[in-house]
């Protein structure tokens, strides 16, 4: 079974940034987390809810190299 691997150009999700005044004004990384709601425990139970990675097949690995052969 030939895989399915789309060749459509990937656009990552932009995230917004802080400026360093902003976190200091915050009181600090850590009191900035908070108040942002990126906390450890909020990246652990975010880590332990996601689903579990596939395998990449010797298939799909060849057919991405000559993509990104084709590609360059």
């Amino acid at each position: 079974m030939k895989p399915n691997i789309k060749t459509e150009n990937y656009k990552p999700k932009v995230h917004e940034s802080y400026s360093v005044e902003e976190v200091l004004a915050a009181g600090g990384t850590t009191a900035f987390g908070i108040k942002t709601g990126k906390t450890s425990e909020s990246l652990i139970k975010a880590l332990e809810s996601a689903p579990k990675a596939e395998r990449t097949t010797k298939e799909e690995l060849k057919e991405m190299l000559d993509q990104l052969a084709r590609e360059k």
